[in-house]
């Protein structure tokens, strides 16, 4: 398997749930890894390709759904699909309210958890791209002079070259060479596209 090949952690205390599903992901040519508890999990690092996590609810340390809050926050490229020995509604509910991509109740069909793991990587690919491309932006951003950066906040809140002028008390003149550097620098084809950029980074909310 190459370092690009997807990852699928498994986190079940019952070792003969680990050892199926590895199996089963193996087969279809994902990468697992499997864990007995959260806390081994939580010891690994983080990975950098699509990856997604087959998590037991009850689990002999911290219990799946208080698992699934904490990812929710620092791993945002990382879906869950929740397995439980027993059906629970309101526990159902609550999992996939807080975006678990699938439940399944134990024994499940393996067709029905290999769609669920595709959809989940797919979805950690996109979230995995997006991430990059905000990195990017961010990158550019810092390369902008302080000037620069002044400039196109105020450009992106909607001033006219003139209104800027006033604001930072410099002249309309000054103020187009700034936003065409900002322009390049950010690589940004419109003012829509700058504006659009803005918004993801966050700038003149």
């Amino acid at each position: 398997m190459s370092d690009e090949t997807p990852v699928v952690f498994i986190i079940d205390d019952d070792v003969s749930v680990r050892e199926s599903l590895e199996l089963l992901i193996c087969s279809v040519g994902w990468r697992p890894e499997t864990f007995a508890s959260a806390k081994e999990f939580l010891d690994r690092s983080r990975p950098l390709v699509a990856n997604c996590l087959i998590l037991d609810v009850n689990l002999p340390d911290l219990s799946g759904l208080d698992l699934q809050k904490l990812i929710s926050v620092e791993r945002t490229d990382m879906p869950i699909i929740f397995i439980t020995g027993y059906g629970d509604v309101p526990m159902t509910v609550k999992a996939m309210k807080a975006g678990a991509v699938e439940f399944l109740t134990k024994p499940f069909d393996d067709e029905e958890l290999l769609g669920a793991i595709k959809l989940a990587l797919e979805r950690s690919e996109t979230a995995l791209a997006l991430d990059s491309e905000l990195q990017t932006l961010r990158h550019r951003h810092a390369s902008l002079s302080r000037r620069e950066q002044e400039v196109m906040a105020l450009v992106v809140s909607g001033l006219l070259n003139k209104q800027v002028g006033f604001e930072l008390g410099i002249s309309e003149i000054t103020v187009k060479a700034h936003r065409g550097q900002a322009m390049r620098k950010m690589q940004a084809r419109s003012l829509a596209e700058l504006v659009n950029m803005a918004a993801r980074l966050r700038i003149a909310e």
